[in-house]
């Protein structure tokens, strides 16, 4: 019991730090609100299950230990990091006066991106191969405890990542003007560009 709550706050504190993941939600917050960046979020937590069931298999294995698969992953995830990035930076501010039209984002699309975020990060199934044996008793059934050490970090993330959205949606209403919304969208598209250099530049 211990070992699984020091689990819940390593996984706390891993999640809560600022990433690729919690810019997504923040960013999504603000532009869209609490409700639609609950999609990005759901998004994030599908890509993490993908992710932590895929590090316990062979193929999880392949990836970690072949240079040159994880530096094509770590390549398409930088990418795709600077890729949002500059469309961020490109995108018309989302805050509009009432009298314009402004072209709704559909969920899936949030989705899809939260689930891309998790997705094209070839340091997760690191952190998911380094991480969970150490909360793992080798005298009881693997299977049963990878999946709850799995549904419990999946959880965090849904808890924390929707407190962040939830506070951003708070201050949206203070940021409702189309100034403050290019400003939110340069920054938040200088940092996913700045994210994706770094990842270009990291090393296993």
């Amino acid at each position: 019991m211990d070992s699984y709550l020091i689990f819940i706050l390593v996984a706390c504190a891993a999640i809560a730090t600022p990433g690729p993941a919690v810019l997504l939600t923040l960013s999504n917050s603000l532009k869209h609100g609490g409700r639609k960046a609950l999609w990005g979020i759901l998004g994030v937590a599908s890509g993490i299950l993908l992710v932590s069931g895929l590090s316990a298999t062979s193929v999880g294995v392949i990836l970690a230990t072949s240079a040159l698969a994880f530096t094509i992953l770590k390549y398409v995830g930088a990418a795709y990091l600077i890729y949002m990035g500059i469309k961020m930076w490109r995108t018309p501010p989302r805050f509009q006066p009432s009298d314009l039209p402004v072209r709704q984002t559909r969920r899936h699309h949030l989705y899809l991106q939260g689930l891309s975020i998790s997705l094209m990060n070839p340091k997760a199934i690191f952190f998911f191969m380094t991480l969970f044996p150490q909360f793992i008793d080798v005298n009881a059934p693997y299977a049963g405890q990878f999946v709850l050490l799995t549904l419990t970090f999946c959880t965090c993330l849904l808890l924390i990542h929707s407190l962040y959205a939830v506070l951003a949606s708070r201050a949206r209403v203070k940021l409702s003007s189309p100034a403050t919304g290019k400003k939110v969208n340069r920054v938040s598209g200088s940092l996913f560009v700045l994210f994706g250099f770094g990842l270009a530049a990291s090393s296993r």
